[in-house]
């Protein structure tokens, strides 16, 4: 079994932490606008009926559709680019990404949706669910393949994640392999 052991340098430091602080600040963010009480006379009934929310929001005509749809689809969609930050690599599959960043928000959306069930005026709606997740996976579309391949070219060393990116041309991991593991040679037990 191979381990492989990180010594990640300064820039790939910095940029994880970055996107793992941002991450947090934007789950605070969503959590304090989803989950606090609402003071309202009635509630709608929970919908757990997919794209019907959808439709009754299409049928309120189209300035009405584009905001509670586009809504829907930005609450979490930062997740979308935070999530792949938070994680600073830079050579892993497209769509191994994609798989893992939109089911993570779709994990973080039912959450929600399932937190919200105790929460007074708050209402269930599994389209918000659909809407969060579809936010993600554009937002992920749209930002993280280009940023990437930005990064890599700017990284023409290439170690496969941040760390090569140094100061002045330097270089933040040795070139070379470490050699072989030291070894003991077998000592004779004592008479």
């Amino acid at each position: 079994m191979h381990v492989r052991h990180s010594s990640d340098g300064p820039a790939v430091i910095r940029f994880r932490a970055a996107g793992v602080v941002l991450l947090l600040v934007h789950l605070l963010f969503v959590c304090w606008l989803t989950l606090r009480p609402l003071d309202v006379p009635w509630v709608t009934a929970a919908n757990f009926q997919p794209l019907a929310g959808i439709r009754a929001d299409l049928a309120l005509g189209p300035a009405e559709a584009i905001s509670r749809i586009g809504k829907g689809l930005l609450l979490l969609a930062p997740l979308g680019i935070l999530l792949p930050m938070a994680g600073g690599r830079l050579r892993v599959s497209p769509w191994a990404s994609l798989a893992r960043t939109v089911a993570a928000g779709a994990l973080i959306s039912m959450g929600i949706v399932l937190a919200q069930t105790g929460v007074p005026g708050q209402v269930v709606d599994v389209d918000s669910m659909l809407l969060n997740t579809a936010g993600v996976a554009l937002a992920h579309l749209l930002v993280v393949p280009l940023s990437r391949s930005r990064l890599r070219r700017g990284n023409r060393a290439g170690a496969g994640d941040l760390s090569r990116i140094g100061y002045g041309g330097l270089m933040l991991r040795d070139e070379g392999p470490q050699g072989s593991t030291p070894t003991i040679t077998r000592v004779g037990i004592a008479p």
